[in-house]
């Protein structure tokens, strides 16, 4: 269930698989980011981390990390 719902709720807050979407949570991270760096967001960031996962989806590895993640803490 956590894995089926990351790519929803990215798109949701403005990561989507056309890029970030304006007015959105995820603009606001952008530019903050971009503030942060001297006017540009940094690779590997979180900010670009979650639009690489908005535009192209989860790796299969991300997938099996994250299902064990949150198996782990249901599980508790």
């Amino acid at each position: 269930m956590t894995v089926a719902a990351v790519p929803p709720v990215l798109s949701a807050v403005g990561f989507t698989g056309t890029g970030i979407a304006a007015s959105s949570l995820a603009a606001k991270m952008m530019s903050l980011s971009a503030i942060a760096n001297g006017g540009g967001v940094a690779s590997g960031s979180l900010v670009a981390t979650l639009q690489s996962v908005g535009a192209a989806g989860l790796s299969m590895s991300s997938k099996v990390l994250l299902g064990s993640a949150g198996s782990a803490l249901t599980a508790r």
